[in-house]
C-alpha cells in the first residue's frame, strides 16, 4: 500500500483534512505555572470540573508489553496526590500482563472544553491492599460483583456469557462481596508532565516539568 497516494482522500465519508478547530480560550506561561505539578494538575482539574468538562477524570492509558507493543485504553482517574496518580482494574487484563512485564506507562487528560491536554509519564506498581480494599467497597454493588464475573481482556463468546457470570456470581456472593485477588489499585509515580494549552496559528503552548536526581522539578517550554 502506498502511503503517500492521496487519490482516495476524497472518498471518505467526511472532508477529514478540512477538519480544523482554531484554538484562542488561554494561554500558558512558564512563569505562572505552579512549581509542583500536581498543584498545576490540580488546578487544572478544577478548572475542568467547573466547565462541565464530559467526565474530566477520564484519561486514556499507555502501556507497553514485554515484546514492545503498545496498546491503550479509556480509564477513569480515582486518586491523585504528591504520592502519584491511581486508578483500578483488573491484574489480570492486557494493561495489568503489559504492567507485569514493563512497569512502566504514560497517560492522557483532554479537556476540549478548555482546550487543554496533560500527558504524565513514570513509573508504575500496585497500591497496598488496604487502599485496594477501601476504594472496592466505595463502589457501586453491581461493579462489585462486575469485577468477580468478567475475565477482562479474554474472549466471550457472547453477551450472554458475561450476563449469566454476573448473575451467578451476584447469587454466590450476596450483598457484601469481598474484594477478588486479582481486582486492585495501580499508581503511577510521575517523573515527567506537560501541560498543553491550545493557541491560535497551532503556536501552542507547551510547558513541561521533569525530575532532576535531587528531587526537584526542572520547568522547560517546549516548541509545538
Amino acid at each position: 500500500m502506498d502511503l503517500t497516494d492521496t487519490s482516495n482522500m476524497d472518498k471518505t465519508p467526511h472532508d477529514l483534512a478540512q477538519m480544523r478547530k482554531n484554538y484562542e480560550q488561554a494561554e500558558l506561561d512558564e512563569s505562572h505555572v505552579r512549581p509542583l505539578p500536581i498543584d498545576q494538575f490540580h488546578h487544572w482539574f478544577d478548572e475542568a470540573v467547573r466547565a462541565k468538562a464530559l467526565e474530566p477524570n477520564a484519561m486514556t492509558l499507555a502501556t507497553v508489553s514485554a515484546q514492545g507493543r503498545p496498546s491503550t485504553r479509556v480509564l477513569l482517574l480515582k486518586g491523585a496526590d504528591e504520592a502519584g496518580l491511581v486508578w483500578f482494574t483488573n491484574y489480570e487484563s492486557r494493561k495489568g500482563h503489559d504492567l507485569s512485564g514493563n512497569p512502566h506507562a504514560a497517560m492522557q487528560f483532554f479537556w476540549p472544553e478548555l482546550e487543554r491536554v496533560v500527558r504524565v509519564e513514570g513509573r508504575v506498581a500496585r497500591v497496598s491492599d488496604a487502599e485496594s480494599d477501601a476504594y472496592y467497597r466505595s463502589r457501586p454493588i453491581g461493579s462489585r460483583i462486575g469485577a468477580w464475573a468478567s475475565p477482562q481482556s479474554q474472549v466471550l463468546a457472547s453477551r450472554s456469557e458475561l450476563e449469566a457470570a454476573w448473575k451467578a456470581q451476584q447469587a454466590k456472593l450476596g450483598d457484601d462481596p469481598s474484594r477478588p485477588a486479582h481486582w486492585g489499585g495501580y499508581r503511577l509515580v510521575p517523573d515527567h508532565w506537560e501541560f498543553w494549552q491550545g493557541r491560535s496559528s497551532r503556536l501552542h503552548d507547551r510547558i513541561t516539568y521533569d525530575m532532576q536526581a535531587d528531587g526537584s522539578w526542572l520547568i522547560q517550554r517546549l516548541a509545538p
